[in-house]
């Protein structure tokens, strides 16, 4: 009769017992706004939601007047990344090209994607040679020949080796790229396709120009140095640390006026904590939104030891394992 009051009655967010024993229809918690999924393409909410300050969007339009990269520095969880959605979005400039950098990543990471090994197969089972199948542009590629302007981010350049900077500042600068193994190809013109889409663009030669310089955000988490030439030709920008105003937008954007105003102490709290000038605490803003929708729950615990080890357990920080 207890599960069937769970089943039908109001779903608690303490689900699982650590009994040991089964249940059969127990109803799980509706997943907050920002973990539902399939994602809508293209997706409007989510995209919506970002509440920059206004020297950031100072810093956006100079970088969109100047066709310069916008360098985002600062604290991992900020919405460095998310800026770049919300300029796609709000231009209507279509999906995001996303080029996600690692300790391995190289150049021609970014620029094409080439299946040696897939081609070599295809010439020796059907004695032709289709190189053009695969070869694919990388993001960066696709953002310098598409014929419309696209949003490229280029997510923590600081993880890469020592040397993608300053590889990447010379296509940024001269906005073409040759593609060797297209430059020697007997076939003076071929259509390589887009890195998401089935689009297909025309190449000469091997040759990639740009035709609409992209928009482009780079960022990083400060875990290193980058060379003055590529500082002085971005316009940079540290990403500001919000204040209770601005995280109480951001909780009311996420989750709706109601939940923002229940949760105003936990806001001021959290605002407090990341912005202690002797030691601040390193925090991501979705540890708030995940803290407001976990603590305002009915069934959340109001008060005591229960309480405060969930906030400590939701609000743990990045430099904790």
């Amino acid at each position: 009769m207890a599960e069937q009051e769970q089943a039908d009655g109001p779903a608690t967010w303490r689900v699982f017992t650590g009994s040991g024993n089964p249940r059969s229809g127990t109803r799980l918690p509706d997943p907050p706004p920002w973990r539902t999924f399939p994602v809508p393409e293209p997706d409007s909410e989510r995209r919506s939601v970002y509440r920059p300050y206004a020297r950031l969007v100072n810093a956006v339009n100079v970088a969109i007047t100047l066709r310069r990269p916008l360098l985002l520095t600062g604290q991992a969880g900020f919405g460095k990344s998310s800026l770049a959605e919300a300029v796609a979005h709000e231009l209507n400039l279509g999906p995001v090209l996303r080029w996600n950098v690692t300790s391995r990543s190289n150049l021609e990471e970014g620029l094409y994607r080439y299946d040696a090994l897939g081609r070599l197969q295809h010439q020796q089972l059907k004695h032709v040679d289709a190189i053009e199948k695969f070869l694919r542009l990388g993001p960066l590629g696709t953002a310098l020949i598409s014929p419309r302007q696209r949003v490229l981010l280029i997510d923590e350049l600081d993880k890469s080796d020592i040397d993608l900077p300053g590889d990447l500042l010379n296509v940024l600068e001269r906005g073409e790229f040759e593609i060797p193994e297209l430059a020697r190809h007997d076939l003076q013109r071929m259509d390589i396709r887009a890195v998401d889409s089935e689009e297909t663009f025309a190449i000469s030669k091997g040759l990639v120009s740009c035709s609409n310089f992209p928009i482009t955000v780079i960022t990083s988490n400060g875990e290193r140095e980058f060379p003055p030439a590529l500082l002085r030709r971005c316009i940079r920008e540290r990403v500001e640390v919000p204040g209770p105003e601005r995280l109480a937008a951001i909780v009311e954007a996420h989750l709706g006026s109601d939940l923002a105003a229940a949760a105003s102490a936990l806001i001021e709290d959290f605002a407090e904590r990341i912005g202690s000038p002797d030691r601040p605490a390193a925090l991501a803003i979705d540890q708030l939104l995940n803290t407001v929708l976990v603590m305002t729950r009915d069934d959340a615990p109001a008060a005591g030891n229960d309480r405060d080890e969930l906030i400590g357990l939701l609000q743990k920080e990045l430099r904790e394992s």
